[in-house]
């Protein structure tokens, strides 16, 4: 029954594409609904790809059955051909009479959240807590890994630090040499890195054609690998003692090539010289020159010769595969630059929060992804009123930034947004956060306050903000210019010989001083 087979094929082929169309109309607020849409987008894409190939191969008719079913209808009775058929309809069913039947019109519609579709959507298993839907990476396993690598384990290096070195492979922010990259750690390290960040990619760019990104990555790693350019994997060239410096790293102090390490101070890097790490160091280096330039002296058999170029192979094609890893992971890295950055910006305000905030946190965003996202479909002006009478939901209470949603917890701390400051002047009027509080005394309502209160003089209230305390503060401020008004008609003005007016008392003490 091909042309049936080639029946159902168009139609699902139909199904899938509507089913496409409608939820490409959607338009998800959370980013859990948005990755949840393009997931089965992508889902239905590939589907459409295998339906394809089947209706391909039926076309194509390799083995002539299309031609002799088309032949069979188009010749003869036809209702002989249909009985058969429906006979072997019949026969199926009585083998198998609980075969469920699928249906394409209910396969590929969205349900809205009352018609029995599940809550939990296959995205909520694609990501941990800490990655928040792709949001942020989880580099904390990785991290742990690095810290354990030969060459790292004397250096104690952050979580936050490692997000920003994790793909840079070579000095000075790689302390890692040459010689200890080959190691089988290391080798699983950058495996484990790179296989993380290319999932991490599939998993929030479902829609995008990643095969042909990482395949332009391998072409430009084996360009740049014929022509010796991939940054820590170049020849270098071969000194011999420490007499030759070299100027690198941050290109500011001495590098010492046996060592590969940078030297701030003239003094320091002469004193290293003599050091015994130095000296063996020294006579690696040395040992490893004249064994590359050792297989080329005749007094090496043929049978040495062959162990050490297949050894020699060996080593080149493991090198081979860490540069073209570490050269993915670059690649890998600068393309999720904003989540990278995004990463670092939430490390460091995680840092700031207790465990108490962070689960608060947690559980904010679970409770907001678990919200049903899909309205039951109605009009536009259904989905207009549904959208302006939407409730935001801020279960901590926290105060709405410019776009009416809540600001983040980490700045309602930092502001101390949490700590209320009444004003029995402006009416019990409570204001969060001691920036709004002492931005209050020059608004109108403290004013108006004030002035009802029969006080005009407002600078000299600043800090005070009982009535009573008020009224008292202004009672003496009356009585003390009264005091001074009456005080400064009272006194009794004197005039010296030369006409110069004074106090009585000033001029008394004058005349006992024989100064008039």
């Amino acid at each position: 029954m091909l042309l049936e087979d080639q029946r159902f094929l168009h139609e699902d082929l139909e199904r899938l594409e509507q089913g496409i169309s409608d939820r490409v109309l959607e338009d998800p607020k959370h980013i859990r609904d948005r990755l949840n849409r393009d997931h089965q987008i992508s889902g239905f894409l590939n589907r459409i790809q295998q339906q394809s190939n089947r209706l391909l191969e039926i076309y194509n008719d390799t083995e002539g059955l299309r031609a002799k079913e088309i032949q069979a209808i188009s010749t003869g009775d036809p209702f002989d051909e249909f009985y058969k058929q429906l006979n072997e309809i019949k026969d199926f069913h009585r083998r198998y009479p609980n075969e469920p039947v699928e249906n394409l019109e209910r396969a590929y519609k969205r349900k809205a959240p009352g018609e029995g579709e599940s809550a939990t959507a296959e995205i909520d298993n694609m990501f941990t807590g800490e990655e928040a839907y792709g949001r942020y990476l989880d580099l904390t396993t990785l991290h742990e890994d690095y810290l354990n690598l030969p060459g790292v384990q004397s250096r104690r290096v952050t979580y936050l630090q490692y997000l920003n070195i994790f793909d840079h492979f070579t000095p000075p922010h790689c302390p890692i040499k040459r010689p200890e990259k080959t190691t089988d750690q290391y080798f699983a390290y950058i495996g484990r890195l790179a296989d993380y960040l290319e999932g991490f990619l599939r998993r929030t760019r479902p829609l995008e054609d990643l095969d042909k990104t990482f395949a332009s990555f391998t072409r430009d790693f084996e360009r740049a690998w014929e022509v010796k350019g991939v940054p820590g994997w170049s020849d270098e060239p071969q000194t011999v003692g420490p007499s030759a410096p070299v100027t690198e790293g941050t290109g500011e102090g001495i590098w010492c090539p046996d060592c590969e390490k940078e030297f701030k101070n003239d003094n320091v890097y002469k004193n290293h010289l003599s050091g015994k790490k130095h000296i063996k160091a020294a006579e690696a280096r040395k040992a490893n020159a004249s064994t590359a330039d050792g297989t080329t002296n005749g007094g090496i058999n043929d049978h040495s010769t062959s162990k050490s170029s297949a050894a020699s192979t060996a080593k080149n094609l493991k090198e081979r595969a860490i540069a073209e890893r570490e050269y993915r992971i670059r690649k890998l890295a600068a393309s999720m630059e904003t989540v990278r950055s995004d990463t670092r910006v939430n490390v460091e305000r995680k840092q700031g929060m207790t465990e108490r905030e962070r689960q608060q946190e947690l559980d904010a965003l679970f409770a907001e992804s678990s919200e049903p996202s899909l309205r039951p479909a109605g009009g536009a002006d259904d989905d207009s009123e549904s959208s302006d009478d939407e409730k935001i939901y801020n279960p901590l209470k926290l105060p709405l930034a410019w776009d009416g949603k809540p600001i983040p917890y980490w700045l309602y701390k930092l502001h101390g947004l949490g700590v209320e400051f009444p004003c029995e002047i402006c009416g019990n009027f409570v204001y969060m956060g001691r920036r709004a509080f002492d931005k209050h005394f020059n608004e109108a309502r403290h004013i108006y306050g004030l002035k009802c209160l029969g006080i005009t003089n407002t600078t000299l209230f600043r800090e005070i903000t009982g009535i009573e305390d008020a009224l008292k503060l202004w009672d003496k401020i009356t009585r003390d210019k009264k005091k001074e008004k009456s005080g400064g008609e009272n006194i009794v003005q004197m005039e010296d010989a030369e006409g110069n007016v004074m106090p009585e008392k000033v001029y008394y003490d004058l005349q006992k001083q024989g100064l008039l």
